[in-house]
């Protein structure tokens, strides 16, 4: 049995080519930073495993990197940059196999304990009863779709939100890159207002909708296919007060005028998806358009920023 600790990427929706790799905690979560920071993310999406054994050595249990493209991929280039971030053995140990269509996600993350973050818990089905009387269950499927809690950035926006609800009550919410819409699904059922969600992906703007229907939400949370901001229904909800994009760098960066516009004065932004080295470069792309760092959260290497939009 292998239990998943970490995924990052938005699942291709019809995954059927898999590279694999046996080694230690540390070059798997490399090899998982340097191939979704080099794939498209819609395309491409990698899982880091600790692989279960009846070993009481925790040292000698071994971890599994997966790697799966919804496309074949050229098995020279994975290599190479298996090699720039491991070496020349573990490129060589790489496996790259075929395997059939199917949801791959919910095959993966079976098993996942749930995941607290603050006041909030996240968990699938059977694990119902661990919500305990003051928490904020989030009961989020595993799907094909970005976004179960179990990823550092997913947490980490989490535990903003629990922050900002600690100070204020937002009036008008956005999340950007919904995934799976846990995050938009958080805020209703903290704040009991309507949350604007948009994500590129179509997969993920159903998984979204289900979701928030699940968690009996739908009448606050309804999301939309869209490219950033490029549809009416999002434009139509500002100006925002509190914001979530939980996507990339290079998109976080690119979307940083756009998304400004749409604020409103005094409004914050939580802003994940984020590996240390990209966050000199984000903050500066939020900091030209008027917005200064409030807070910032680090969780398995995975970097979470708290950013507030000037009153002038």
């Amino acid at each position: 049995m292998l239990t998943a600790t970490m995924l990052e990427g938005l699942p291709p929706n019809k995954a059927a080519h898999l590279m694999r790799l046996q080694c230690d905690e540390d070059t798997a979560r490399r090899i998982a930073d340097i191939i979704v920071e080099t794939y498209d993310p819609a395309e491409t999406a990698a899982a880091a495993f600790e692989a279960v054994t009846n070993s009481k050595d925790w040292k000698a249990v071994p971890w599994v990197v997966e790697v799966y493209f919804g496309h074949p991929p050229h098995e020279e280039d994975v290599r190479a940059l298996v090699e720039s971030a491991a070496g020349p053995e573990a490129a060589a140990a790489v496996v790259f196999s075929s395997i059939d269509q199917k949801d791959w996600v919910a095959s993966s993350l079976e098993g996942l304990a749930p995941v607290r973050a603050g006041r909030f818990l996240v968990h699938g089905s059977h694990d119902r009863a661990e919500v305990q009387e003051n928490d904020i269950g989030l009961e989020i499927e595993a799907a094909l779709a970005f976004g179960t809690g179990h990823h550092g950035s997913t947490r980490g926006c989490l535990l903003m939100l629990d922050r900002v609800a600690k100070q204020r009550k937002p009036r008008a919410i956005l999340d950007l890159g919904t995934g799976s819409g846990v995050l938009a699904i958080a805020a209703a059922r903290l704040f009991r207002r309507k949350v604007h969600a948009g994500d590129i992906d179509p997969v993920s703007v159903a998984a979204a909708k289900a979701n928030a229907a699940l968690n009996h939400v739908a009448a606050y949370v309804y999301p939309v296919q869209a490219a950033g901001l490029a549809h009416p229904a999002l434009a139509a909800g500002a100006p925002y007060d509190l914001v979530f994009a939980n996507i990339l760098a290079k998109p976080l960066r690119r979307l940083a005028p756009s998304v400004a516009r749409h604020m409103a004065a005094a409004s914050e932004i939580i802003l994940s998806g984020l590996l240390a080295r990209d966050v000199p470069a984000v903050i500066s792309a939020y900091g030209t358009q008027n917005l200064r760092l409030v807070h910032r959260l680090e969780i398995e290497g995975w970097v979470t920023l708290l950013m507030r939009k000037s009153r002038r």
